[in-house]
């Protein structure tokens, strides 16, 4: 037996709701009254196939931490290839930050497998971390230190070539404040300078939790523009995150975890296709009002009624009835991001 939360959708209201895996309940909102159905996503047991093509293979992951009775990571496979963005979607507490630290040796006492460019991550060492570079979501500088300072002490750490510090500051726009401390910097330009250090070292892997939490608009899409540059080049990225938007942008794949479990493995687009309506929506005036009309996606060509509405003038949208990721997010695990 299962037990959810669901909100409900006209008030909010969170109801809990039991039953079995594949299991369709009907649910009255204590609050309102409102009626609804709530399907309990199937167990799903994902394993990642064996290929050449994988960068990162991660075959039935678990981990606990100490004291804990609950798995924090229960039966987690998927496999990140060359040159592609594998997002990993779900609220927090869900299990992100704990898989990529895993995968980067920070956690010990896992069970499972975990290889890292072709080799099993126990036979690898501190050469590990001249291949790959991390932005972790809480940036941590030297405060006392210039930007410059910071890139170029962490820059010393490494054995192989390293990208000039001015380089990577003009990179992500702070080239102007290179000579001023981090103390005096704000959320979003430590934000900016923690993803510069972690392609000092011109990694082959890329790990990023939340690269873009703080950002204005501006400087996230500045910070999404080299992201997807450096797929590209054919970096592999592993990208943590709870912003669908981001995830939609970027990612090749996504992945839903809940309670350390991955329920889904999928192309974005792919995925909004099979769960969105085959409708287009019409938004237009009607005596000053505004209201709406769907159409058949399939018979639009033939629809005079689409066509009339098109030459009367009064439209204002017109769109397909797209699932968003959220949406689909929501229905395959039956949580909310939040």
């Amino acid at each position: 037996m299962i037990s959810r939360k669901v909100s409900c959708p006209r008030c909010k209201n969170e109801v809990i709701v039991q039953g079995s895996p594949g299991e369709k309940i009907e649910i009255t909102c204590s609050n309102c009254n409102t009626k609804g159905y709530f399907t309990f996503p199937k167990e799903m047991t994902l394993s990642t196939p064996k290929t050449d093509s994988y960068v990162i293979e991660v075959n039935n992951l678990e981990f606990t931490y100490p004291k804990s009775k609950k798995k924090a990571l229960n039966g987690v496979s998927f496999g990140i290839g060359k040159g592609e963005i594998f997002g990993f979607l779900g609220p927090n507490g869900a299990g992100k930050s704990t898989t990529q630290k895993v995968i980067i040796g920070l956690l010990k006492g896992y069970s499972g497998e975990v290889e890292i460019l072709k080799k099993n991550l126990h036979s690898w060492k501190s050469e590990l971390y001249n291949k790959i570079g991390v932005c972790f979501e809480l940036p941590n500088h030297y405060q006392k230190l210039t930007a410059f300072e910071n890139l170029e002490l962490f820059a010393s750490f490494y054995r192989g070539k390293t990208i000039p510090p001015m380089e990577l500051l003009k990179m992500v726009e702070l080239e102007k404040d290179a000579n001023h401390r981090v103390a005096t910097f704000s959320k979003g330009m430590r934000t900016k300078l923690n993803f510069a250090r972690s392609l000092i070292n011109d990694p082959e892997v890329l790990f990023l939790d939340e690269p873009t939490t703080g950002l204005d608009p501006v400087s996230s899409r500045l910070i999404k523009n080299i992201i997807l540059n450096k797929k590209k080049e054919g970096k592999s990225i592993f990208l943590t995150t709870h912003n669908m938007t981001d995830a939609d942008e970027l990612c090749d794949r996504v992945g839903f975890i809940v309670e350390g479990k991955l329920s889904l493995v999928e192309n974005p687009k792919e995925l909004k296709f099979k769960h969105g309506k085959r409708v287009v929506k019409v938004e237009y005036l009607n005596n000053g009002v505004l209201e709406n009309k769907e159409f058949d996606l399939k018979t639009l060509a033939d629809n005079n009624n689409f066509f009339n509405l098109l030459r009367s003038g009064s439209v204002h949208t017109i769109h397909t009835a797209e699932a968003s990721l959220e949406d689909i997010f929501i229905k395959a695990t039956g949580r909310q991001l939040a």
